[in-house]
C-alpha cells in the first residue's frame, strides 16, 4: 500500500508510542508505515486481545519479533512481550464516512480501547484504510470512537 509516502505528515512526538496491527482478510496493511516510524524513533506496539469483553492490551513489537495467532487467527504478541501504552493507535476497519466514524468487524475492541486510552490521557486513532472503503455514513451508537485521521493511497485526513 503506498501510505508509506504519507510518513512525515504524521507528527510524532519523540517519546512516540505507535500501536500498530497485523493485517487480515482485506485490511489494509500499515506494516511498511510502521517500520518507516520505528525508523523515525516511535516505539511500536501490536494488540493482544486478552478477554472477549475487555479492551485490547498492547504489547511492545519490533519487527521480527513472534507473533502467535489467537482464537480469531489474528496474529498478536504472546502473553510474555511487555505491556506499553500507545499515544497514537493504527486502527483497522471495514469503511469510514467523512465524520470519522468506522465500521469495525463487530467486536467493540477498539471502540472500548480508544475509550479508555481517552479517558487516561492523550491518544490520537488514525485509521488506516484504502480511499473506495469511505462511504456516505457509518450508524453509530453514542459509545462508538470516532477518529481523528484516516490515512488512506490518497493522503492524509483529519476529522474535526
Amino acid at each position: 500500500m503506498r501510505i508509506i509516502r504519507f510518513a512525515d505528515n504524521l507528527a510524532l512526538e519523540p517519546d512516540a508510542v505507535v500501536a500498530g496491527y497485523w493485517p487480515t482478510r482485506d485490511e489494509a496493511d500499515p506494516r511498511q508505515l510502521m517500520k518507516a516510524l520505528a525508523a523515525r524513533g516511535a516505539t511500536l506496539t501490536m494488540p493482544r486481545i486478552e478477554d472477549r469483553n475487555a479492551a485490547l492490551s498492547f504489547r511492545r513489537w519490533s519487527e521480527g519479533d513472534p507473533l502467535v495467532d489467537n482464537r480469531h487467527a489474528i496474529r498478536e504478541p504472546p502473553a510474555e512481550a511487555q505491556r506499553v501504552i500507545p499515544n497514537l493507535v493504527l486502527v483497522p476497519l471495514l469503511a469510514f464516512d467523512a465524520t470519522g466514524h468506522r465500521l469495525g468487524y463487530g467486536g467493540g475492541y477498539y471502540d472500548r480501547t480508544l475509550a479508555g486510552l481517552r479517558a487516561a490521557g492523550p491518544v490520537a486513532a488514525i485509521g488506516i484504510a484504502y480511499a473506495g472503503q469511505e462511504i456516505a455514513a457509518i450508524p453509530h451508537e453514542a459509545n462508538d470512537q470516532r477518529l481523528d485521521m484516516v490515512l488512506t493511497e490518497l493522503g492524509l485526513r483529519r476529522f474535526s
